[in-house]
């Protein structure tokens, strides 16, 4: 008589915070699904539920005990993973009945919680054909994680305390996983970790061998590398740069940019600009010098855009440091500003400094950085009316009354997720997500582009 293989064991994720815990979700997802699990879209469905959590602000833990609580009120089995991991202790004075509790990128610690919660049915050898490691991004676009933790001190962080010091990837297995990537369908890579410009520092930037040449663990060269990538179709893959500190080899990049082996964006997290902020906070304070290099970087590649996020009302903060900022960012004229007011964080440094901000002078400075940056944004929005612009697409709409379709995507200057967005009139039925397309920019907003495809 056959025997019948029983149903797979369904395992469910809420992942929360950063693209960073989001790449860890994905490979924790994978090592199970290779275990033989399947995935859950919902909690009924779902065996046991994984919670992602965040631990860098405070608002960030509130959302995940919430996510935890939601978690446990519609399955009642959940295991608890990431950054809020190192506080075990408070999450189970306000939820006792959680299974497990792991740090973050502790991969084998919650595959084996779950082996234990959901014992699998399945054994790993019972598909022959091997599975594509699980994606949380749509098929087109796709993060790339090329370091763990940090080596800055920064007053208001502590994410040295949750993730460790820098842990660089080898370079052969960061460029091997990009081009895995770009074969599967990936047509933008994101580059990301703690500290993108610090990429091989720890292992005094080794050499492996790639292609049949020698590469180092260098941010430089993994610039390079990542340009010569192709998709099956012959296509440049669009590649960004997210969290890069302004070192001096930053520069060597920039070419790459004008060439277009590289995409013409560039996410710095300056934090702040008056250097007595700077100081206080633990961050270079070298903002002449950065003002300098914008206008250099902009001289080699005129289409560069560059984001960045400030914190205000941080602790000793006077107005005039914050007018300081505020004029830096009409000579800077960055293309996309996040800002955030100063929360104090359990373990940061910056708790124990004098004159902390009222909360109402934040929600005030906060206010007025918005309209500052929202300003410059429009404006440089606007300049781009009339021009004809690359665009990665997004989504497509369905057709409406008129039978016309409507299309979202993003331009070079636009990274999924935290910028804005080009609307598209009039697209072809048979585009698809992931497709470059030309666009004619007609509008602008504050943050947006509206436009029709050339």
């Amino acid at each position: 008589m056959a025997t019948q293989i029983p149903d797979p064991k369904r395992i469910g994720m809420v992942s929360l915070g950063c693209p960073k815990a989001l790449v860890d979700s994905e490979r924790i997802l994978t090592r199970l699904r290779a275990d033989g699990y399947a995935m859950s879209p919902d909690y009924a469905g779902a065996d046991v539920v994984l919670v992602n959590t965040c631990g860098f602000l405070d608002s960030a833990k509130e959302e995940s005990l919430e996510a935890i609580g939601e978690a446990i009120a519609e399955n009642g089995r959940v295991i608890v993973t990431g950054c809020m991991g190192d506080e075990a202790d408070a999450i189970r004075a306000r939820f006792p009945e959680v299974l497990a509790i792991t740090g973050a990128h502790q991969y084998e610690d919650v595959v084996e919680a779950v082996h234990e919660a959901a014992p699998p049915t399945q054994g790993p050898f019972v598909d022959l054909i091997p599975q594509p490691d699980i994606k949380l991004t749509p098929r087109h676009y796709s993060y790339l994680k090329i370091s763990e933790g940090c080596n800055h001190s920064c007053a208001f962080c502590i994410i040295p305390q949750l993730r460790g010091k820098l842990a660089s990837r080898r370079i052969d297995a960061v460029l091997r996983e990009a081009e895995k990537l770009v074969a599967a369908g990936t047509r933008e890579l994101l580059v990301i970790s703690q500290d993108t410009s610090a990429y091989g520092v720890d292992t005094r930037h080794e050499e492996r061998m790639w292609k049949g040449h020698p590469v180092r663990a260098h941010m430089t060269d993994l610039a390079r590398e990542l340009g010569q990538l192709r998709t099956p179709d012959g296509a440049t893959p669009w590649t960004r740069l997210h969290y890069v500190y302004p070192y001096p080899h930053v520069d060597a990049v920039i070419p790459l940019m004008a060439e277009g082996l590289l995409t013409p964006y560039l996410d710095i997290p300056f934090q702040h600009a008056a250097p007595k902020v700077l100081k206080a906070m633990k961050r270079p304070a070298n903002e002449a010098k950065v003002l300098e290099r914008l206008k250099s970087w902009r001289a080699t590649c005129p289409q560069i855009a560059v984001r960045s996020s400030f914190v205000v009302g941080f602790p000793g903060e006077t107005e005039e440091d914050f007018q300081y900022l505020l004029d830096w960012l009409e000579e800077a004229q960055l293309d996309r500003v996040g800002a955030f007011r100063f929360e104090p964080v359990a373990g940061a440094q910056a708790n124990a400094l004098p004159d902390p901000v009222p909360e109402e002078v934040k929600e005030e400075r906060y206010a007025r950085i918005m309209e500052v940056t929202e300003r410059i944004s429009a404006a440089k929005l606007a300049a781009k009316v009339g021009k004809v612009i690359p665009v990665i697409i997004d989504e497509v709409g369905e057709p409406d009354e008129d039978g016309d379709v409507g299309a979202t995507g993003r331009s070079q200057a636009d990274a999924p997720e935290i910028d804005g967005a080009v609307f598209l009139r009039n697209v072809p039925a048979d585009l698809q997500p992931g497709d470059f397309v030309s666009v004619e920019v007609e509008d602008a907003d504050a943050h947006d582009l509206f436009g029709v495809i050339a």
